[in-house]
């Protein structure tokens, strides 16, 4: 019967531990040193009141057992671990206690479950809270015309486009394919004395070199073979008292690069197989993708030129680097195109999350062209991150992240555009509804300074 009874004892999956009626450590199964990490030769003929003075528990359900003489149940610090343990007298026929067995349950693990649940959800409530805000604001930040501007970034370019659309300078934009170049040129026009004339877009690179000047510069009659009979004004012509807009303009040739910075320095053109000189009052912007000082340093681009060009140079960063602009645009593109093709969709925040972690290669138009694939082709309502294409699924993002690095993560994000709306830790504290004490620790602690 001895045998069977410790069998019982050291099987059980919960720790017990048992004690007298003086409360001294009789005794402790495997499972009690398995969750506690308390050993049974520091409880063992030990009384529980020393176990408390040394710290090795918090308090003890044994003396509020042996004190009240009924079962208690509290929870208990053992060596900084909590976990939930239950005292229960034993009493002989007298009605008198003999001993105290105490039953400890490990519950950090459920404590941490439940703590991950409140995470997730605050989580996923301000996601929902942003989302209506950029609902709000969708108004005000695209009749910026045309521009999405929440980032720092974006806005420091609005900034200087505005700045500059005052002046006649000539700017050429610096940016990655999709970033929104175009764009900035339509709010540099917008803004400028030339507003009400017109404003010509060429892309070089689309026109073959050998059509390409006399695009430009037009042709007379009689030019070349297939010329039209009454000639042509070429694009300098037609913005004649406004903006032409030279994208790519790194793949010019040559030959045809001279004749535009005779443009740029005389302010006059003359059309192929023509005789005379025609004046112009044109303001020239140019953008590229490519690193025109490079092409300078190959001989692939004239220096005299690029100066001429590069007086006032607009660099728009890529979307991986201005992550606050994906939500707000996503959700203008989200809008764009529930209002085209009359849908009703909307994106689960776990989406935006995704987006934002995204490295977008080809920035606005590539997120753009995503939206309105996955706003015609889902069967729901709601967009989930199972419809998001491999591409975007195959990133980093994907890798194993705790909820820990994502709630931080997510604070970051607040904290930052919060203090670079209201400048001050105290200010930001008072909207955020915290102490500035308590929001310069959280910004210690997540690596904020």
């Amino acid at each position: 019967m001895n045998q069977l009874f410790e069998f019982i004892f050291q099987s059980s999956y919960d720790g017990i531990y048992v004690a007298d009626k003086d409360g001294n450590g009789l005794m402790v199964n495997e499972a009690y040193t398995r969750i506690t990490g308390v050993k049974p030769e520091e409880l063992l003929n030990k009384n529980i009141r020393d176990l408390v003075n040394e710290g090795i528990i918090s308090e003890s359900v044994t003396l509020m057992v042996l004190d009240k003489k009924r079962t208690h149940t509290i929870i208990q610090r053992v060596k900084e671990k909590e976990v939930l343990v239950t005292g229960n007298p034993v009493f002989d026929e007298n009605g008198e206690i003999l001993y105290v067995v105490t039953n400890v349950r490990d519950i950090s693990e459920l404590n941490q479950l439940k703590l991950e649940l409140q995470k997730t959800k605050a989580l996923s409530n301000q996601y929902l809270y942003e989302i209506e805000e950029f609902k709000k604001k969708e108004s005000v930040q695209m009749m910026m015309d045309g521009v999405v501007a929440h980032s720092k970034e974006i806005m420091d370019v609005i900034h200087l486009a505005q700045k500059v659309a005052r002046v006649d300078s000539t700017v050429l934009i610096h940016g990655e394919s999709g970033v929104g170049k175009e764009v900035i040129v339509n709010l540099i026009h917008k803004y400028s004395d030339r507003a009400q004339a017109p404003l010509i877009k060429v892309n070089c690179a689309a026109i073959p070199q050998h059509l390409l000047e006399s695009e430009l510069f037009g042709y007379e009659k009689g030019a070349f073979t297939g010329a039209d009979s009454r000639g042509k004004p070429g694009l300098f012509e037609q913005a004649d008292g406004g903006t032409i807009f030279l994208d790519e303009i790194g793949d010019m040739p040559l030959d045809l690069q001279a004749k535009l910075l005779r443009v740029l320095q005389e302010f006059e053109i003359r059309r192929v197989g023509g005789r005379k000189n025609i004046k112009i009052d044109v303001r020239v912007i140019s953008a590229t993708h490519k690193n025109l000082e490079m092409m300078v340093q190959n001989g692939q681009f004239r220096q005299d030129l690029f100066y001429r060009l590069n007086i006032v140079p607009i660099k728009i960063p890529p979307l991986r680097e201005r992550k606050a602009d994906i939500a707000p645009l996503a959700y203008y593109f989200l809008n764009k195109m529930n209002k085209r093709y009359g849908f009703n969709r909307r994106f689960h925040p776990e989406v935006i999350y995704m987006m934002e972690h995204y490295d977008w290669p080809g920035n606005i138009r590539e997120m753009e062209n995503l939206i309105e694939r996955l706003v015609v082709t889902v069967d729901h309502e709601e967009i989930q991150v199972s419809d998001l294409p491999f591409s975007l699924l195959n990133q980093d993002v994907r890798k194993p992240i705790s909820l820990k690095s994502m709630v931080e993560e997510f604070e970051r994000k607040i904290i930052r555009d919060y203090l670079a709306k209201y400048k001050t830790t105290r200010k930001t504290a008072k909207i955020l509804g915290i102490s500035q004490s308590a929001l310069v620790k959280k910004m210690h602690r997540i690596g904020l300074k």
